[in-house]
């Protein structure tokens, strides 16, 4: 086990906010999460010892690099504090993490600010999905589509259902359930939308194709947003929970981290996978590395996932991949209520990508706020009872970089 790396506090924009419409941009939203992020650890400004940015497509939506230096410029009480930007696609924001609690584990510093933020609601929507092919590999995917991330996880749809066989009713069923959960999260892109009894089902007119193997409730919906999270070392959590008045095991903590990279190219993942039970091995061994540092041995341990859902397949992967079903059973958790609030492991009770949202370079810092308020008791309405260890899968690309984390915590 790896010694933990405590939440301290944290702040998720409302992710139903296209902030252009106000006259605002990445910039705004960045300040107010880091300001609201430093109010609900009751931390100063001061305190702040390291700053890691993570987000994607500033250059390409918004013109705007050098995002680490933001940071300061629209909170000036953190004039001075060292910087850096990450990107990895929609793992941006958990790459982030990851350098942080690095420099927190070596002893460089004991109290880190991350923040993951990214504007993609400014532009249209054809531009906006141009700007996101920049994550696969650009011009040589030999993908003949219109929407290349909608295309590509219907080309994994493909794969599962020549190896194991797929019924499209246990997808319509992930996003059914995800646009739920949102309903319940009142920080949900989603949480006012309405549906018709055929939005979940194949239905021509109401859930139309978008590219082969993925329909339109298979999407996640992509969205502005911003998420600050104050990570701090043991002794500085210690310290921190004194002077609140609280005990150091009322704090959430990450127990465990797996971090993976393969290539770009998603046809060349599929290939190199033939044969073996499960489509994306590195996927797994991400997940079980996060279990090896936490000191846990399975999925059992974990009493829900916060996982990457940018289309239900991607969930539908995940499933299978964290072993709460063999491989290419993942209908069997869908069927049997497992992945439900009250399931032995319920999924993405924010809503997930499909249902809160997908600011792309935000995403993996969001699921770790949410793990966190699930394993403090403070999730609300979306709580899972007596949730004591999550667990987060958080994916750039088509799985090109992965990551993974485990939080713990005890319910207030």
């Amino acid at each position: 086990m790896t010694r933990p790396t405590y939440i301290l506090g944290g702040h998720q924009s409302d992710f139903a906010k296209v902030w252009s419409r106000q006259g605002q941009d990445l910039s705004d939203m960045m300040r107010e999460s880091v300001q609201g992020a430093l109010a609900d650890a009751s931390l100063d400004a001061g305190q702040v010892q390291s700053i890691h940015v993570g987000n994607a497509f500033g250059e390409l939506q918004r013109q705007q690099a050098h995002l680490g230096s933001m940071v300061a410029q629209v909170v000036p009480e953190l004039w001075g504090v060292p910087a850096m930007r990450h990107e990895g696609a929609c793992a941006s924001a958990s790459l982030a993490v990851a350098a942080a609690m690095a420099e927190i584990e070596a002893g460089r510093y004991d109290c880190v600010l991350v923040v993951g933020a990214e504007e993609l609601k400014n532009l249209e929507g054809d531009q906006a999905a141009q700007n996101q092919n920049s994550a696969s590999w650009q011009g040589r995917e030999d993908i003949d589509c219109r929407f290349m991330w909608p295309a590509a996880f219907g080309l994994l749809a493909e794969a599962y259902e020549r190896r194991y066989g797929l019924d499209r009713r246990y997808l319509n069923r992930i996003a059914e359930l995800n646009y739920a959960h949102a309903r319940l999260n009142p920080l949900a892109q989603t949480r006012r939308w309405k549906f018709s009894e055929q939005s979940f089902t194949d239905d021509a007119a109401a859930n139309p194709l978008i590219e082969p193997g993925t329909r339109r409730q298979d999407c996640g919906q992509i969205t502005d947003g911003a998420c600050s999270l104050l990570l701090a070392s043991p002794d500085f959590a210690a310290a921190h929970a004194r002077r609140l008045g609280r005990r150091l095991e009322a704090l959430p903590r990450i127990t465990g981290w797996g971090h993976r990279n393969v290539a770009l190219r998603l046809k060349d993942k599929l290939e190199r996978s033939a044969g073996e039970p499960l489509v994306f091995p590195h996927v797994h061994q991400a997940i079980r590395d996060a279990w090896r540092r936490a000191g846990i041995g399975s999925i059992d341990a974990v009493d829900g996932i916060e996982t990457h859902d940018c289309f239900t397949m991607t969930e539908y992967m995940a499933i299978d991949h964290f072993g709460l079903t063999p491989p290419g059973q993942s209908w069997q958790a869908i069927e049997d209520g497992s992945i439900e609030c009250h399931g032995r492991c319920p999924v993405n009770m924010s809503g997930g990508l499909i249902g809160c949202g997908h600011p792309v370079g935000a995403t993996g810092a969001r699921m770790l706020l949410d793990s966190a308020r699930q394993v403090s008791g403070t999730a609300g309405a979306n709580q899972i009872e007596g949730a004591r260890r999550l667990q987060t899968l958080n994916i750039g690309g088509s799985c090109a970089t992965v990551l993974s984390f485990v939080v713990e915590g005890v319910p207030q």
